[in-house]
């Protein structure tokens, strides 16, 4: 995985988890605003599904989401990314965050 080395029983990385199952780790997040933004790379993809929903960043620009299921529990759009960030925040392209209740520790 370029850019992250995942390390499972390292608790000081970043790490986001939610109803008991690790979503992402990785020791090169990017923090923008309080975020961390997890590579792409780093998700554990088979708890990630599609969402249709978008919302608009004045200078990210439009972020679209993902749906996080765990154990027949959906967290809805509960997982965001950019797919073409305005050049402002070209340090997250291919990078995810989390909210909703996604516990995110370093």
């Amino acid at each position: 995985m370029a850019g992250c080395r995942r390390m499972w029983h390292d608790n000081a990385m970043p790490r986001a988890t939610w109803n008991n199952k690790v979503l992402a780790d990785c020791d090169n997040t990017v923090v923008v605003e309080g975020n961390h933004y997890f590579p792409a790379d780093s998700l554990n993809k088979e708890y990630f599904k599609p969402s249709d929903h978008t919302s608009l960043c004045p200078w990210k620009g439009t972020a679209s989401y993902y749906h996080i299921e765990v154990a027949g529990k959906t967290n809805e759009n509960a997982a965001w990314y950019y797919p073409s960030p305005k050049s402002a925040a070209s340090q997250i392209t291919d990078h995810v965050a989390f909210w909703k209740g996604v516990e995110v520790k370093t």
